[in-house]
């Protein structure tokens, strides 16, 4: 591996990782290990804390594709909570509102999913770490603080229904750069006359690349302790 001249790393990022934890800890075993005192290391698409699976990770001159990268197609496995809300659209916030699914079948969710294929508009999450006026989204939510998020144009590919056993919906989605699977959670939720937040995420892959071949991080750390010295 020649981590100066550019890698492109694959990792299955672990729940409660964040990914600039990842890009941290690849950073510093390189450095460490071959004595390299600076070099530039970078993610291509950010995966929240409370999601697992696959993050590319470049080193090097190889971080001038990272926009690359990040404008690919990608797969999501999503098990949503039906029947409930929370502020962050996820398990990071608390349930704060609750509403019936009695009326919720398989074919009424299978109908509702075939209308969010296509290109559209969404509106992020508040807990997300799109910029307000130079502040991270999620940092003037956690103080309690109100603002408007501007919506982005995103195009979904496929929606497929995986598995409903209430309360959770197991869906699997490939889409484009921007899409928020948070934000799709909720309006699926809405679309369903109920409610529903993201429950667990997984990205299964980025482009052609898969996250069955990617390192686990104690994995990546075993091999570069073996690498010797440059």
């Amino acid at each position: 591996m020649n981590f100066l001249e550019g890698e492109v790393l694959l990792f299955d990022k672990g729940l409660t990782w964040t990914s600039f934890d990842i890009v941290n800890k690849v950073r510093y075993l390189i450095k460490k290990q071959l004595n390299i005192k600076n070099i530039k290391v970078g993610h291509a698409g950010t995966l929240d804390p409370l999601a697992t699976g696959l993050l590319i990770v470049c080193t090097g001159k190889k971080t001038k594709m990272i926009d690359t990268y990040q404008a690919q197609t990608k797969e999501y496995v999503a098990t949503l909570k039906i029947g409930a809300t929370t502020p962050s659209f996820d398990r990071e916030s608390e349930e704060d509102s609750f509403f019936s699914t009695v009326h919720i079948t398989k074919e009424l969710i299978q109908k509702v999913l075939a209308q969010f294929i296509g290109e559209q508009d969404q509106l992020p999450p508040i807990f997300s770490a799109k910029k307000i006026d130079g502040k991270k989204a999620y940092e003037i939510a956690r103080k309690g603080k109100e603002f408007e998020l501007k919506p982005n144009r995103i195009v979904i590919y496929e929606l497929e229904l995986v598995s409903y056993q209430p309360p959770l919906l197991g869906i699997r989605v490939v889409c484009g750069k921007g899409t928020y699977i948070r934000s799709l959670a909720r309006d699926i939720g809405v679309a369903l006359n109920s409610g529903a937040y993201l429950h667990d995420l997984r990205r299964t892959k980025i482009g052609e690349y898969l996250v069955e071949n990617a390192y686990e991080i104690l994995e990546f750390e075993k091999i570069i302790k073996n690498l010797q010295p440059t």
